[in-house]
């Protein structure tokens, strides 16, 4: 019964997504509701403490990267960046192959280590201007941003600084270089059948007679001065966000060390603040890094910018507060599903698959899946079970490098259902619905979550690090 609890809830919030419902509203319904149903006395407990603490937790940590993400991108397209990088990418690769600059331009970002959030706000512009100028669909613009920004470069390629592939180094010993050649011959495959499934449905919409669309929502403003900037110019300012951002996070623990203090009031004996670097390094990292993108835009085309500067700030502002408010409110589901004893259950019945890697990912994948959440889904895993995947690979002879893709890439595979917070984001700054995009972005799901059945075969065929 605590299962079936645990299941309803996630299904009901899949549903309210789905069929367009804010997740703002119904996540803590869902999540409530599965406490009533568990341990009623719990309600209001579960909501201040576990509820409330996480989702607020979040937006602390997180809201500001979302509000400099969204305004650079606003930035970016009011500036005519966006069309210049988009005129210039029509004449180096064709019409034809807008969906792969668009895959490319993300997986750079992501690569470079530029959150996904970010990459889904700096990208909009000009893959809505690009894809009106090719004439392709605009509810293929979420799959394919999905597939360069959420999948090869968050988790498979090795040496990637997101997340989703620093986690594992805790638990395992290892680096974000661990298993490079499997975690390359995985982002191949996802790039190759992802970019070819994409490619098909794009000829399926030109067969049908379909244009990129009309009567469309959050559709970028069109930059009305007839120059436009020099494509180098205008893609500056992403090149320099990516690099500030590595910069940055080499720079940050060395200027303070393991931890900074400071207090807060010069009356009274207030307790001093506690900052530990190691885990705001990378946000603070990201955050400077808008900032210099941000300053580089304004520097190099204040006239246009400043024009419209004041409306376009506040509709940044304001798709920064839902897009955050949204994934916040799945981080709170999230933690409140996995408190829940039918969480449990879900974790211990996946302890019986008995191939180590395969009960790794599916674990993995599995809680994900459930929390929502890749970051979430893999440390509630291998907080629960890393010494258990350690020593069935240790009898089996798996290095721990094996170990650590198979999770960081099991992640990043059945996260992304309805109720994910990244894919709400992505449907909301780009102006669509589940109904409209979604199918597309489950089958990047799938093809992502292939990848790690081939990782997997390919190690056990080859032996192959």
């Amino acid at each position: 019964m605590a299962f079936l609890i645990v299941l309803a809830a996630l299904c009901f919030l899949m549903f309210a997504a789905y069929r367009g419902y804010s997740v703002i509203l119904f996540a803590p319904l869902a999540a409530l509701g599965a406490v009533l149903l568990t341990e009623p006395s719990l309600v209001a407990p579960m909501f201040t403490g576990l509820f409330m603490e996480k989702m607020v937790g979040f937006l602390r940590l997180y809201f500001p990267v979302f509000m400099l993400g969204a305004l650079f991108g606003k930035l970016i397209e009011l500036s005519g960046f966006s069309k210049a990088i988009v005129a210039a990418t029509i004449g180096l690769v064709g019409r034809s192959r807008a969906i792969l600059s668009i895959v490319l331009v993300c997986a750079l970002l992501t690569y470079g280590g530029v959150s996904l959030f970010v990459v889904v706000f700096a990208v909009y512009p000009f893959a809505a201007e690009l894809f009106r100028a090719s004439d392709i669909p605009k509810r293929l613009i979420p799959g394919t941003i999905a597939l360069g920004a959420f999948t090869f470069t968050m988790d498979s390629l090795p040496g990637t600084p997101q997340i989703q592939n620093i986690i594992p180094t805790a638990f395992f010993g290892t680096t974000g270089w661990a298993a490079p050649w499997l975690g390359t011959i995985g982002a191949v495959f996802i790039l190759i059948v992802g970019l070819s499934y994409l490619e098909w449905r794009r000829r399926q919409a030109a067969a049908a007679g379909e244009g990129y669309g009309t009567d469309l929502v959050n559709e970028p403003a069109p930059f009305e001065h007839g120059k436009l900037a020099h494509p180098l110019l205008a893609v500056l300012p992403l090149v320099l966000v990516g690099v500030v951002n590595k910069l940055l996070t080499d720079l940050i623990p060395r200027l303070y060390g393991a931890s900074s203090s400071f207090l807060p009031a010069v009356i009274g004996t207030p307790k001093p603040v506690v900052q530990e670097t190691a885990k705001i390094a990378a946000i603070w990292a990201v955050e400077g890094a808008l900032l210099v993108g941000i300053l580089c835009v304004l520097a190099a085309a204040w006239k246009p910018v400043t024009r419209r500067f004041a409306e376009g700030s506040k509709a940044a502002v304001g798709g920064a507060l839902l897009a955050s408010m949204n994934t916040a409110s799945e981080y709170g589901f999230g933690a409140v599903i996995a408190a829940l004893p039918g969480f449990k259950l879900v974790a211990d019945g996946l302890r019986a698959i008995p191939h180590p890697l395969v009960n790794e990912a599916v674990s993995v994948t599995a809680l994900a899946g459930i929390t929502g959440s890749a970051s979430g889904g893999m440390s509630i895993a291998l907080a629960a079970m890393a010494d258990t995947f350690i020593h069935n690979a240790q009898a089996a002879g798996i290095p721990m490098e094996v170990l650590h893709r198979v999770a960081a890439m099991a992640s990043g595979g059945m996260d992304t259902l309805p109720h994910n917070g990244a894919v709400i984001t992505l449907l909301a700054v780009t102006g669509l619905t589940h109904r409209q995009s979604y199918k597309d972005i489950f089958a990047i799901t799938v093809v992502k979550t292939l990848a790690v059945g081939v990782v997997i075969a390919v190690y056990a065929m080859t032996g192959l690090v």
